[in-house]
């Protein structure tokens, strides 16, 4: 049996996520269902975990959830992670640039060389293309960087002028990471439905749902704020498939 929970594991939050999912095995076990005893983490923790017949639950991204999972996997739920100015359970892309770089806002960056995670990232790729073709403005992309540390670390190196990453996963780079201070909020893209927990196909998803939120209500104080957490609630998966995919990376290439 497999369980991943790769999206947010970094710094203080492992050890959180080796708590949190020795309750939701606690929880799972009590239920009738088999679950492994540690996560799975490393390259194996992500498209490896999720299109296995195994899967207890991991968490993915919404792209590929919507692109290539959905039918091939059970929804579970969404954490809700209290991203301000966002309903429960859903979150936002953050558009950061070098905190000395002296445009001052998105429009100024129209052309600008991004950096981006991977391509079927949401908060990465998805969500700032979309913002930024909406405005009228271009955002090339000259760096594929394999995750969203790596992006911000590639702006802050001046390897990119502007990278979005995940609300979340910049709050959690806070004190930590010191690239962080390098860097500066210029906006923020709109709303979308957050990372969704999974299950394998033909699994029953209400219970694993039960587990889930009991593990996270008994979670310690300190290790729910270490991870963010606040709930975790159901979402429609209607309104992960409503989400617009932007053109790929390669259809790019002639603005760079």
């Amino acid at each position: 049996m497999i369980a991943s929970l790769g999206m947010y594991d970094f710094g203080a939050a492992q050890a959180a996520n080796d708590r949190l999912w020795a309750l939701i095995r606690s929880g799972l076990r009590g239920r009738g269902f088999e679950a492994p005893e540690r996560l799975t983490r490393g390259e194996h923790a992500y498209w490896d975990a999720w299109q296995s017949p195994d899967l207890v639950l991991s968490q993915t991204c919404g792209y590929p959830f919507r692109a290539r999972l959905h039918g091939k996997v059970t929804y579970v739920g969404t954490p809700d992670y209290g991203v301000e100015g966002c309903a429960p359970g859903y979150y936002r892309s953050v558009f950061v640039v070098r905190a000395d770089d002296p445009r001052q806002t998105l429009a100024d960056f129209d052309g600008a060389r991004f950096a981006y995670n991977e391509p079927l990232s949401q908060s990465g790729w998805a969500a700032p293309q979309t913002h930024a073709a909406r405005l009228g403005l271009r955002l090339p992309p000259v760096l594929r960087t394999g995750g969203h540390r790596l992006s911000a670390k590639a702006v802050a190196e001046g390897r990119a002028d502007i990278a979005a990453l995940d609300a979340v996963t910049f709050e959690l780079m806070q004190g930590l990471d010191p690239v962080a201070a390098r860097l500066r909020v210029i906006a923020l893209t709109d709303p979308t439905p957050g990372l969704p927990y999974i299950t394998a196909p033909g699994r029953d998803p209400a219970p694993i749902f039960d587990a889930v939120g009991e593990a996270i209500a008994a979670l310690p104080p300190a290790d729910r704020a270490a991870l963010r957490l606040r709930g975790f609630v159901r979402l429609p998966v209607a309104d992960y498939l409503a989400v617009p995919n932007p053109p790929p990376p390669e259809q790019f290439a002639a603005l760079i």
